[in-house]
């Protein structure tokens, strides 16, 4: 195996991993924000659940798809291990690799549960078996794919130098003698009563092989198979055991170097090599996740991520959860759009109720947290800001237990939101103040309003309060629509445009006979 393009002068330390291109504390997870509203307001948690669903890994997982970044650097590092996953045969290559590693852990794990020496020792020589060939295959697979990520080239770095190392060459080496020499092993045993007599096989007849011969003459071509199968099962009861033992003693040369063997190699797994496969894990179960969201034609890209502007942009773009449980059941999703230029910062979302108003402030805060996990996102192009939190406030069923109205709740969780928001924060505010009197609701929502605009945060605040829409030129008014045959339809499409809920409801009073002059009219008559 030839790999000249990678590096053998690198350093065995040189590998900061996949997921971050400098060494960071593992214990940092930022995860505060994990229990924060905002993750299941957004129905986050829907997202990373179907990320993580039946992975091994999934509180490693979890942990990484709910730490938010905070440097362009990192997320322009992800991307580009993406985009080397998605650009060629990599993907199944350490696809493969994340398959073998697993039935390395599905040994070790079983191990744990054995109770018969020499099968747990079986099983553990298996375990490094299957450990060495993913590796040498990875490797392999690494040398004959074009690589351009900073982080699996560190990768590649590191996995040349590994297994061309003495030590692993020796382990590889000794591990497949040392299972050609037990494969080699032939005994006979011989059952008569209660008494079990084990000794070396010595070439007696295959009586199997004579049972075929016989009857070979009544073979009357291919016959549905009768027999049953019965589930594979590594257990071994105490006669099985204690054959086992007899043939060790037979044995005695080949079983001894399996008990060194043992000893000496229980540390086989290299850290590095763990952690990556974890890592890989993160990548991998993303791009699986989205695969059947693009087999639809909905797109997923590569945003442009800044620290400073707050122009920002998303074209075709939707909700990933509403996505992921519309397109099984082939419902077709809506994709919106949006973009905020020069002194823009908050979108004002206005319109018909159940139009879509709270999906698309749904999708704008997913969007920004996959981006700043440095994960593609929903839509044929974006743009986006990398905050530093992300804070929601959506409605709540009034808690009985709790003494105060649900105004008073409301107003306490948003002066929570103000105090701690900066400039580079973002707030999503969804339908608040319900509970209160149209003219309290504009004059709240206007003081709040004021203070995003003092803040120069990126917002979306959906309302029922159309005045709200024109409270200056950062705010930016969109609204959800209607089908113009029929205003009762709704088509879930939210658009720039002036709030006109009193449009909606004249439209609707219209197509069924309800405004002032048709009832005046039918009074009259």
């Amino acid at each position: 195996m030839s790999m000249t393009k990678f590096s053998t002068a690198s350093s065995l330390s040189d590998f900061s991993g996949l997921l971050f291109d400098e060494p960071v504390d593992s214990e940092l997870t930022d995860n505060q924000e994990k229990g924060q509203s905002f993750v299941s307001d957004l129905n986050l948690d829907l997202v990373v659940d179907a990320i993580v669903a039946r992975r091994e890994e999934s509180d490693f997982l979890k942990q990484h798809l709910y730490r938010q970044l905070h440097n362009i650097r990192t997320v322009r590092y992800r991307h580009e291990i993406f985009q080397d996953l998605e650009a060629g045969t990599l993907f199944e290559a350490v696809k493969d690799f994340a398959q073998k590693i697993y039935q390395v852990r599905a040994h070790a794990n079983q191990v744990e549960k054995m109770f018969y020496r020499y099968q747990k020792e079986g099983w553990f020589l298996d375990e490094v078996a299957i450990y060495c060939e993913a590796v040498t295959t990875l490797a392999a697979d690494f040398d004959a794919c074009e690589i351009h990520s900073r982080g699996l080239n560190a990768f590649g770095d590191y996995l040349f130098n590994y297994v061309a190392s003495p030590e692993f060459s020796s382990l590889k080496a000794e591990t497949m003698d040392l299972k050609n020499a037990l494969e080699a092993i032939k005994y006979s045993v011989r059952i008569k009563g209660l008494k079990v007599e084990v000794r070396r096989f010595l070439e007696e007849d295959d009586y199997s092989a004579v049972v075929e011969a016989t009857f070979e003459r009544f073979n009357q071509g291919s016959l549905k198979d009768y027999k049953v199968k019965f589930r594979g099962w590594p257990g071994m009861n105490h006669v099985g055991a204690q054959i086992l033992d007899l043939v060790a003693r037979l044995f005695s040369e080949e079983f001894s170097a399996l008990d060194d063997y043992c000893r000496r190699h229980t540390g086989f797994f290299d850290d590095i090599i763990r952690r990556t496969e974890c890592e890989l894990q993160f990548y991998i179960a993303y791009l699986e996740f989205i695969q059947p969201l693009r087999l639809t034609g909905l797109e997923f890209c590569y945003p442009e991520v800044s620290e400073k502007s707050k122009e920002i942009y998303a074209i075709d773009t939707f909700d990933v959860a509403l996505a992921n449980k519309l397109v099984p059941d082939g419902v077709p999703v809506i994709c919106n759009e949006f973009y905020l230029k020069g002194t823009e910062r908050v979108l004002v979302i206005s319109g018909p109720n159940q139009g879509g108003k709270t999906t698309f402030a749904r999708t704008f805060g997913q969007l920004h947290h996959l981006a700043s996990i440095g994960c593609l996102v929903p839509g044929s192009a974006a743009r986006l800001f990398l905050f530093d939190r992300i804070f929601t406030h959506f409605e709540r069923e009034e808690d009985l237990d709790n003494m105060s109205g649900k105004l008073e709740n409301d107003l306490v969780r948003i002066r929570g939101v103000l105090e701690e928001a900066t400039a580079n924060s973002i707030v999503i505010m969804n339908e608040i103040f319900t509970s209160t009197t149209l003219k309290d609701a504009q004059f709240l929502g206007t003081r709040i309003m004021e203070q995003f605009i003092d803040l120069d945060l990126l917002a979306v605040y959906v309302t029922f309060v159309d005045e709200i829409a024109s409270l200056g030129r950062t705010v930016v008014s969109m609204k959800s629509t209607i089908a113009p045959e029929n205003p009762a339809e709704r088509t879930y499409k939210v658009v720039r445009g002036p709030a006109d809920g009193l449009v909606y409801a004249l439209a609707i009073a219209e197509k069924y006979s309800l405004t002032y002059e048709r009832i005046s009219g039918r009074i009259a008559r």
